[in-house]
This record gives C-alpha cells, structure tokens and sequence, in this order.
C-alpha cells in the first residue's frame, strides 16, 4: 500500500501523460514554453482570479509575493505555528519576522483568536510593524478566511495565502487561491495537484503586483530579458512540468477531487466513534492533501503508527514538531505553551494514506487494523 500513490495515477494517465512529454522532448521549448501559458491561462479560470504567474515552486511563489510588497527588516508576518517550514522560513529570507500564531484544534487552520492577539502584543510591543497574515490551507482544507479578511482589513493587513496543500478546496463555493491578495500553490508531486519533480504558482487580481512577480521571477526583467530593472530571481517553470500538469489538470477536475472526497467520506464513516477524524465546517470543501485523524496522547498515537507500520500501513506525521521550537527560531524565544494548541497537535496527528486512485478495500484494511488496535474489530 502506498501512502499517496503517484504511480497508481501515472498508469491511469499513461498515454496522455507519455504523448505530452515526447511532444515537449520534440518542441524544443523547454523553458517557458507554450504549456507554460496555457496552463498559467487554465489555473486562472478555474480558481476565479485574473492572474496566475508560475515559478519553480510552491516556497518560490511565497517568496515572490513577498518581494512584490517590499516585505523586509523591521516587518511582523503572521504564520500559523503549525505548518510545513517554508511558510515561515520565506518570511525569515526576506529579513523579516515571524509571529507564530496557533491553530484550531478541529480545522488545524490559523485561529482567529490567536491571531487578534498576536497582532495586539505586536503593536503594544512597538518592535515590529504588522504588514501581513501568511494562512495556510491546511491538509486540503481552506482556512477561516470570513473572520480573517475582516481581521486583515481592520488593521490594515496583507493576506498572503499559502494554498500549497489547499488547491481544489473551497469555502462557500470560492475555490482556495483565491482568497488572498496574492495567493500561492505548490506542484511538488504529492500536492493534490503535483508535477513530476518542482513547480509552484502565484495567483492574484492585482494586474500591478503580477507584473512585478513576471519581472522577479525572470531576474528582474524589464521589457525583454537582457533588460533587468530590478533584482529578481530565476524561477521558472519547465514547459515538461507544464505538459504534464495540464494533463493531470483535467483529471483533476473531472474526476479526482470527487473521488479523494469519496474516500474521505469513507474512512469518516468507519473510523467514526474510533478515533477523531477530520472535522469539515458547514460551507467548506476539502482537496484532502492529507486525511489526518487525533489521538490521545504521544504515546497512543506513536503506538498505533508502529501497529499500522507492522501491517504494511504507511502513515505520516505532519508535523512532529511547531514552528516556534525548530531550532532555526530559538532566537525567537517562544516559551513552551506559547501555542498550545500546536504542541497538542504535533504530539497526536496522524495521516492515514489517501489519493483519488485509492481502493475500498485499502480503506477498510487501514480502518479494520485501526479497530483493532482498540478492541474494537
């Protein structure tokens, strides 16, 4: 059994998947090519913006996003505590600081309350100046973005959407990479939509902003690429990568967010009454990147990860450990509880294999070990 089987999908999409990568291989077009902007123009249309800039991947879109708004020394970026590191460290590159916030214990998204008080302490400390709210769709699931806008606009907030793991989810029917000022996604392989090796895209409705990221992400360029007028990056990418996305992205939409969510709705049903499974608000939709049940305690959860593993079971833990204890910010001084939502969480998540390509009977041998693993087959 596969965690988040890629090859299961390769198969499926074989012919379609070989033909567009032998007519890139025969194109010679192999950075920037015409695949590059028609699926640029597709992921567009289908999350609801007017622009949609692609890079080499999801941590380059973050930091795109960021130059575009001057992002640097002295500025507070709020960042849920827990996440994948590169929501953070993007922030941290570009000389500014993070402020962790902590999450909701149901949804794993940024908590809103958390996050008001973060933006307090900061102001009343007078160090830092508040610039802008990185959220994170977390596990497929689109974060609080009704209470968070208004958060944002009452203190005069940039919302920096990290949609890495959301893209495909929605909230009252708005797609996710829609629901910040600038909004980013990443196509590493085992994101609901992934590439084959490293891609990433920024999505935005401000045509000024997505000019600047253009010219950034092609070292800065002004009206060709030999005329540089500001320090950007190389951040392209690859037409390969593009060709093989635009055929996944018709599965995608056809057929494989609805039958992630099948399987989904599956293990909900049977690991009811087990364990805590994922709770999904009235009003949202998931992409599922992750479907990640709650344990107990550490002791429980790394017990019954050790069982699974003894029947062939691969499961993850995302993420073993906050944001405010990588050794990277132990400058940052966080005392323990600082999050403590967060600190919960990394000691009792764990993610059970899921994908559109998934079996029934996967699912019910993952749920029958879980059973019995409580005494309760």
């Amino acid at each position: 059994m596969q965690f988040r089987d890629l090859v299961k999908q390769y198969n499926v999409l074989k012919p379609e998947i070989d033909k567009a990568m032998i007519d890139t291989a025969a194109s010679g077009g192999y950075i920037m090519g015409k695949a590059v902007k028609e699926l640029e123009a597709s992921l567009a249309e289908y999350v609801g913006v007017k622009h949609c800039i692609s890079c080499a991947n999801g941590t380059d879109a973050l930091t795109l996003a960021l130059k575009a708004w001057n992002i640097g020394p002295g500025d507070a970026v709020f960042v849920p505590d827990f996440t994948f590191f590169a929501s953070a460290e993007v922030i941290s590159l570009e000389g500014a600081t993070p402020v962790f916030v902590d999450v909701d214990t149901d949804t794993f998204n940024m908590d809103t309350h958390s996050l008001k008080v973060a933006i307090e302490k900061t102001r009343e400390e007078g160090k830092l100046t508040p610039k802008v709210i990185i959220t994170v769709d977390l596990f497929g699931l689109p974060a609080n973005y009704v209470e968070i806008r208004k958060i944002a606009d009452k203190n005069n907030l940039l919302i920096l959407e990290d949609g890495a793991q959301g893209f495909g989810g929605e909230l009252n029917g708005k797609r996710a990479c829609s629901f910040g000022d600038i909004s980013t996604t990443s196509f590493f392989p085992a994101k609901p939509l992934g590439c084959y090796g490293d891609g990433g895209a920024v999505f935005t409705d401000n045509s000024e902003w997505a000019a600047i990221i253009d010219s950034l992400r092609v070292h800065g360029k002004g009206s060709f690429k030999y005329d540089n007028v500001r320090i950007g990056v190389n951040s392209r990418l690859d037409t390969l990568q593009a060709a093989i996305l635009l055929v996944k992205f018709d599965a995608f939409k056809k057929y494989e967010v609805a039958d992630i969510n099948k399987a989904a709705v599956l293990y909900t049903k049977k690991l009811s009454g087990v364990v805590k499974t994922p709770i999904i608000p009235e009003g949202y939709y998931s992409s599922w990147a992750q479907y990640t049940i709650t344990l107990e305690n550490r002791e429980q959860r790394d017990e019954l990860q050790t069982f699974l593993k003894e029947h062939g079971i691969p499961t993850m833990v995302y993420y073993p450990k906050p944001m405010h204890e990588q050794t990277a910010y132990k400058d940052l001084n966080y005392p323990v509880g600082s999050c403590p939502t967060t600190e919960n969480l990394c000691g009792t998540v764990l993610s059970l294999p899921i994908h559109p390509y998934i079996e029934e009977s996967d699912i019910e041998l993952v749920c029958g070990k879980i059973k019995e693993f409580f005494g309760k087959a």
